[in-house]
Formats: C-alpha cells, sequence, structure tokens
C-alpha cells in the first residue's frame, strides 16, 4: 500500500480528497465486524431500536427527511 502524507492529501483536488474519504469509508464499512461500538453508541442503538419497535410508524419516509434537509441548506 503506498503512503501518502496529509501535507500531500490537502494538496488534492476537493473532489480528489472526497474520493479519498470515499474510498477509505468503504474498506472499513467492508468489514464492519471490525469495528466496535463503544457502551454508549451500543445503549443508543438499542434505544433506538425498542423506540422504533414500540411505534414503527413513528418515523419519517427517507424522501421526506431528504426535503426537510435540503431546506435547511
Amino acid at each position: 500500500m503506498k503512503s501518502i502524507s496529509l501535507a500531500e492529501i490537502v494538496k488534492l483536488e476537493i473532489s480528489e480528497r472526497i474520493q479519498l474519504v470515499e474510498d477509505i469509508w468503504d474498506s472499513v464499512a467492508a468489514v464492519p465486524d471490525s469495528v466496535e461500538l463503544s457502551d454508549a453508541q451500543r445503549e443508543e442503538l438499542d434505544r433506538r431500536l425498542a423506540a422504533y419497535r414500540q411505534n414503527p410508524d413513528s418515523g419519517s419516509p427517507w424522501s421526506e427527511v431528504r426535503k426537510r434537509i435540503s431546506r435547511i441548506e
């Protein structure tokens, strides 16, 4: 694997840096079991799952969430 310094990274075009971040994220997401959750993260996920199971209709569809986000920008 080729090493790249932070100084070299900041010299990249924005689109290249975004691609680098996406590539890094994809490599992490490819092995989800190797990323351990903290107790607080696990508790939050458990809380959210319990809330969903209690009332699965309380959430918003992605299309609606996306519209709300686009209004903020």
